[in-house]
């Protein structure tokens, strides 16, 4: 009979929540490209919800070196992405894709939370 004590084992890392939104294989591909092209490889993508518009609330993007202790971090295709946990519940389920019109490209949000949008399609209400 072993009478010896074993170690208590460690408790398990806590599971990481899956991050709110996915982007496309063409938002990948632009934002791949736009963080080469600032010089700006290894930096968050940083996706918040912020008030703004006509309808509330807008999309912030910006490419960022450092992220605060309480953000909501994921990665998606080798991107490095944050949010804040407000945004986190305005975001659940968004999609973001980069689509390129006859006058305009940019990031495109589909967010199954907003329930209208301004008829610029820059802010959103919930």
């Amino acid at each position: 009979m072993d009478t010896s004590t074993a170690a208590p084992a460690a408790p398990a890392p806590a599971a990481t929540p899956a991050f709110p939104l996915k982007l496309t294989a063409r938002a990948v591909e632009q934002v791949k490209a736009v963080q080469k092209q600032q010089g700006f490889e290894g930096y968050y993508l940083s996706i918040r919800v912020a008030p703004a518009g006509c309808s509330g609330f807008g999309y912030d993007l910006n490419l960022v070196k450092d992220i605060s202790a309480n953000d909501v971090v994921g990665e998606q295709d080798g991107i490095r992405l944050v949010t804040d946990a407000l945004s986190q519940q305005y975001l659940a389920g968004t999609e973001v894709d980069y689509v390129v019109g006859t006058t305009a490209a940019g990031f495109k949000f589909e967010n199954p939370n907003a329930k209208s949008t301004c008829g610029c399609g820059t802010s959103f209400s919930t």
